[in-house]
């Protein structure tokens, strides 16, 4: 899982990871990207690649004209989404 747009925190059972044989990490990528700008831009373009190249595809809960920017917005506030909301010209 990858941050919480769903709402709360999850809450794991810490033997869930010893059981599965798995590991549990956690990045506040916030600071990485101050810490380390460079490795950032290279990560972020290698990311806009993949999906350039159809190898990773993003959720799109909703799409919205331009004109409806207010709508998306709380559609966002009010946790309806549970993906990216794409606004178009």
């Amino acid at each position: 899982m990858i941050g919480f747009a769903g709402g709360e925190i999850p809450r794991l059972s810490l033997n869930l990871p010893l059981l599965k044989g798995a590991s549990i990490v956690g990045v506040f990528w916030g600071e990485f990207a101050r810490r380390d700008p460079q490795t950032n831009a290279r990560n972020l373009a290698r990311l806009s690649a993949w999906i350039a190249q159809g190898e990773v595809h993003p959720l799109v809960s909703e799409r919205y004209e331009l004109e409806r920017t207010g709508e998306a917005l709380r559609a966002l506030l009010d946790r309806r989404v549970t993906g990216k909301v794409v606004l178009t010209p």
